[in-house]
């Protein structure tokens, strides 16, 4: 007999019509107080000097990290079936424009 306790509860996700199309960003800006995380995701394009934000999403510090991971788990999955993900700075002659890598001393946790 199981613990109630330690089932994993099922949760129903909807998805709209208008968010199941997407948004597609290159650019997010990141800012954070001690309390939340806000992601600002915008769409830079070529001649056009004016960004706006198309969505913004606000998270616990706690959710943040877990998104984090969430993402390098996924990217790592991605490229053993696909291949390593190649980014601009790292690709010689391409161009950098939209997301930009952190600099090469920056570090990450």
């Amino acid at each position: 007999m199981s613990d109630p306790t330690q089932q994993q509860q099922q949760i129903n996700i909807e998805l709209g019509e208008k968010e199941a199309e997407g948004i597609y960003s290159n650019l997010a800006i990141i800012t954070h107080s001690p309390a939340e995380f806000v992601i600002d995701f915008t769409r830079v394009l070529p001649g056009i000097p004016k960004a706006k934000v198309l969505a913004r999403i606000v998270m616990t510090p706690q959710h943040t990290k877990m998104l984090l991971n969430a993402l390098k788990d996924n990217t790592e999955k991605f490229e053993k079936k696909f291949g390593e993900i190649k980014i601009a700075g790292e690709i010689p002659g391409a161009q950098m424009f939209g997301f930009q890598p952190p600099p090469k001393d920056e570090k990450f946790h």
